[in-house]
């Protein structure tokens, strides 16, 4: 086959629809603010900025979460058929073949593993480990247990680490009070997103909330989680989380975003319902982008 007739098949192949597919395979806006947890890790920690290793940090990141979404829907295609919310996914409408699909989160997973490489080795690994846990752990337990959220927390929660570890090259207090901020975050937040869709897991019998049921029980839990990512986020306020820093008029900030986290979880276990439910999923996500806003602007403003 010479070059314009491969050219010619490429692109009847990998049209404008079949690239968007591709995008909504690996989850590309979801895997993209993910990634900005990573970036802000690595602004915190870096000495001395270096734009090509932040680069192959979020590249690299962007990669393997595309990746591990992909793996995850082809997994999921039989059961993403079955509910409403994914039933128009590419691979259960029949837009992508799981051939086409494996072959993407694959190239996906070399192209992470090749540019987090070039970070460090511990970056790396990291990520893989991320990767691993979300597809062949957190994605099977979901039909099988509760337990799943805190399993699928560990992936969930890497990205603020990773960061870290992609700026330093080591391990130590200091990433891992990032990873226990997004930690914790993760249960309130993902619990009230498995309220909102409590209806359409349970057409393929997933159970994702602690106590099964959209009730005060799973909201109190939803309160006590909230609150102890905060504490958690105030932490490096006291001195006592090695190099990790936060400035007293930071640790207010935090403090108050916090506390509005904190209060929309207490309306949903004050009201249980699906919209109090929407606004504990979308202040969480508030109350995390603009708290490692601040710990990033603390760092170049405050140290």
């Amino acid at each position: 086959m010479g070059f314009y007739s491969m050219y010619s098949y490429l692109s009847s192949y990998f049209t404008v629809s079949k690239w968007r597919d591709l995008l909504v395979l690996g989850k590309a806006r979801l895997s993209f603010s993910v990634v900005f947890s990573a970036g802000a890790g690595y602004l915190i920690a870096t000495e001395a900025f270096q734009l090509t290793q932040f680069l192959y940090l979020i590249a690299g990141g962007i990669a393997i979460t595309m990746a591990a979404n992909a793996f995850n829907q082809i997994i999921e295609k039989d059961i993403d058929a079955k509910m409403s919310r994914t039933a128009n996914r590419p691979l259960p409408a029949g837009r992508l073949s799981v051939s086409e699909s494996f072959m993407t989160a694959a190239i996906l997973t070399l192209i992470g593993a090749i540019l987090l490489i070039k970070v460090n080795a511990l970056t790396a690994a990291f990520g893989f480990i991320s990767l691993i846990v979300y597809v062949l752990l957190y994605t099977p337990l979901k039909a099988i247990t509760p337990f799943s959220v805190f399993v699928g927390a560990i992936p969930g929660a890497m990205p603020f680490m990773l960061g870290w570890v992609g700026a330093t090259g080591r391990f130590g207090i200091e990433p891992g009070t990032l990873f226990a901020v997004q930690f914790l975050w993760q249960f309130a937040h993902f619990w009230a997103i498995a309220w909102i869709l409590f209806e359409d897991y349970k057409k393929v019998n997933y159970h994702l909330l602690p106590t099964d049921q959209p009730n005060e029980k799973a909201s109190f839990q939803i309160v006590l989680y909230s609150a102890a990512s905060v504490v958690t986020a105030l932490l490096p306020a006291f001195g006592i989380t090695g190099s990790l820093h936060l400035s007293l008029w930071s640790a207010l900030l935090v403090l108050l975003i916090g506390l509005y986290f904190v209060r929309s979880a207490l309306i949903l276990h004050k009201n249980p319902s699906v919209f109090h439910a929407r606004l504990v999923m979308r202040t969480s996500i508030i109350y995390l982008t603009l708290i490692q806003m601040i710990y990033v602007l603390d760092k170049f403003s405050f140290q």
